[in-house]
């Protein structure tokens, strides 16, 4: 079912794979609030914001990117994407990624501390780099897998100029679901008619549930409950927008 919105917006949403935002809101939660209980302080909410509006940049701005370099690809192979369907032309796309990399940048400025923007070059780095060469080489998944590493670290270096051991750690689970989710995906392409049902939909909307579950264990069992409505909320937006 499309969205109800202008041409332009829709086409924007569809670029920037907005329906799978919320996971990366929880993951910044997740580290924030790891971060903060660690120094005995409160959730930072204003700070948080900022940084979930800086990421979320950085992650719509990867895949927008990411389909300004598979253009040709997706030409041959996936035509309903916007730049082979003639929604957007590629240089506007281009436009729109460097756009939302510099705006993710300038936000970050305003977080309490300047190494999220060191940080955030990293990141930057690896999602440019994924970009670029994943149709090139297998390995390449290692560096998509590293970016879910990178929005725990830059969240916590955005907040307080390191990131804990535990942020660390969770951002690695994360790291190694993604490539989970990489393989089962894969393998669906051995199948004509794939799973049969949305495996791999479900299983991006549950990385937002992986960290409601760590923080329920580690900090309070309330937190379980942002977890749970990160898959609602990642689901429906799934349902408007492809999150693949």
């Amino acid at each position: 079912m499309p969205l109800k919105l202008s041409p332009g917006i829709n086409t924007a949403l569809k670029l920037g794979r907005v329906s799978n935002l919320p996971t990366v809101w929880m993951n910044v939660i997740a580290s924030l609030a790891l971060t903060s209980a660690a120094l005995g302080l409160g959730f930072p909410l204003a700070t948080s914001l900022l940084i979930i509006i800086a990421l979320s940049c950085f992650y719509a701005g990867g895949m927008c990117f990411n389909d300004y370099c598979d253009r040709h690809w997706d030409a041959e192979r996936q035509p309903f994407r916007p730049i082979p369907a003639g929604a957007i032309n590629a240089r506007a796309v281009l436009t729109l990624s460097l756009a939302l990399f510099a705006s993710g940048l300038v936000v970050l400025w305003l977080a309490p501390n300047s190494r999220g923007v060191l940080g955030a070059t990293g990141l930057l780095a690896l999602i440019i780099a994924y970009d670029l060469w994943h149709k090139r080489h297998w390995a390449t998944v290692l560096l998509m897998a590293s970016t879910r590493l990178g929005v725990y670290i830059v969240a916590a270096l955005a907040l307080t100029g390191s990131a804990s051991q535990t942020v660390i750690l969770l951002g690695l689970i994360q790291c190694g679901y993604t490539l989970l989710v990489t393989v089962v995906a894969r393998l669906e392409s051995r199948y004509p008619k794939g799973y049969g049902f949305a495996v791999i939909p479900w299983m991006i909307a549950g990385m937002g549930l992986i960290d409601g579950v760590a923080l329920a264990v580690l900090l309070s069992p309330m937190w379980l409950l942002a977890g749970i409505a990160t898959v609602v909320l990642t689901r429906w937006g799934q349902r408007y927008v492809r999150g693949d």
